[in-house]
Parts: structure tokens; sequence; C-alpha cells
């Protein structure tokens, strides 16, 4: 029997790279909040997935007038974040009972994940308990070492995309550790927590939109699709 999947994308974030007046999560792609591609995206991929949406206290109003304007009628609960992602995460994982569900940990800001990397992640945090995508990295890479720098194997390093995904049990422990500021991801907290990270494939058009550039590149993946 197939575990209980949940998604808790995080979209609390004030997005200040972007340079826009509101945060990048809400900012219009084909004339709708980027944030609702990537839950459309979750949902279209798994339609009994519990969607759990983490935004600032501050823009929870926002996200109601948008949710009418836009008729979004796709099931979700809301959840207001905390100070860091940390935070954040930790209070929608306190929402959650069912220590054996798999959750995934998303960016809202990430709209073009695959199914396939969505199935990749799921299935492998289900029969392991943890599972994060990675992809390699093309370009050369150097290490800089106090006024020094070197070269670097780049095919000993992957990029790091979401959904990280995780057995709640798991997830639940790792989040019970005191925040440091080198917990930068769901997986950094779960590895100090003494667990081990199994990576699986990603896909290269599962980008983070944060840059101005990358809201052009978001459009015309939106177009080409």
């Amino acid at each position: 029997m197939r575990s209980n999947r949940y998604a808790v994308i995080v979209a609390a974030g004030s997005g200040k790279r972007m340079g826009a007046p509101l945060p990048k999560q809400f900012l219009p792609i084909a004339d709708k909040p980027l944030v609702m591609h990537t839950m459309e995206r979750l949902h279209a991929f798994d339609s009994e997935m519990n969607l759990l949406l983490v935004l600032h206290p501050d823009y929870m109003t926002y996200w109601n007038e948008c949710v009418l304007q836009h008729g979004f009628k796709i099931t979700h609960s809301v959840v207001a974040g905390g100070e860091e992602r940390f935070h954040s995460v930790k209070c929608a994982l306190n929402t959650i009972a069912d220590m054996n569900a798999v959750v995934g940990v998303h960016d809202g800001v990430r709209p073009f994940v695959s199914f396939e990397t969505l199935a990749r992640c799921y299935e492998q945090a289900e029969t392991s308990g943890t599972a994060v995508p990675v992809i390699p990295v093309n370009d050369s890479l150097r290490e800089v070492i106090g006024v020094t720098n070197r070269a670097v194997e780049r095919s000993q390093f992957r990029i790091v995309q979401t959904p990280q995904c995780f057995r709640m049990d798991i997830l639940r422990s790792a989040f019970h550790q005191p925040y440091t500021t080198a917990f930068t991801d769901d997986a950094s907290v779960v590895e100090a927590a003494g667990y081990s990270i199994h990576l699986v494939e990603g896909n290269r058009d599962n980008v983070k939109i944060t840059t101005p550039e990358d809201l052009l590149r978001a459009e015309w993946l939106l177009g080409r699709a």
C-alpha cells in the first residue's frame, strides 16, 4: 500500500533578488502568480497529494484574493511561515500527523519539475526514507581558498534541486534540532540528524526562478509547453 503523499510548498520569502514590488512567488507568468503554476504541476502529477502552501503571514490575505481572482480550485492548506526556511518548513510539518507519510519539500518558484523527477523522488523516499533530486555540473569549477584558488573535479559535484522528499518520521526527528545557518536546505537538516541522503536524477528545466532573467525564461518555457 502506497504511503500518503504531501508536498510542502515553501513560498514565504521576500524575493529581494528579483527587485520587484511583490515577492517572486506572486509575480505573474502567463497572467497567473508563479506559485500557482507550481501547485498546478504538483496536482497534475498526483491529484491525491496533500498540498501545504507556506506563506509569510503578511501575504495570507493577498493569497486569498489571488485565489478568488484567478478562480484557483486546487484544494490546499495554507500555513504561516517563520523567520527562516527551516522555521517555515517546521510550521508545515507540525500540521502533519501521519508519521508514515512521504513529504516532499518544494520551492514555490520551481514550476517546471518533471513528472519523472517527482516520481523518482517520492518512490525513492518511500523505499529508503530520503530522496534529493540533483543534476550534473556542466561548467568548470574553482575552489577559492583565502586569496588563492584551484580547479576542482566537477564530476564529483551535483546541483541540488527540489522537491526533497523524506519519510515523515525522519523529518519530524530532524526538525527537532535547533536551527543553525548551516541548514541551507532540508537535506542538510536531515543529514545533520544522522540520516543518509539518497540522490536521484533531476531535470534541467527544474530551475528556481530568482532573477528577472529567470522570469523571462519561465515565460518562454510556459509558451513552449
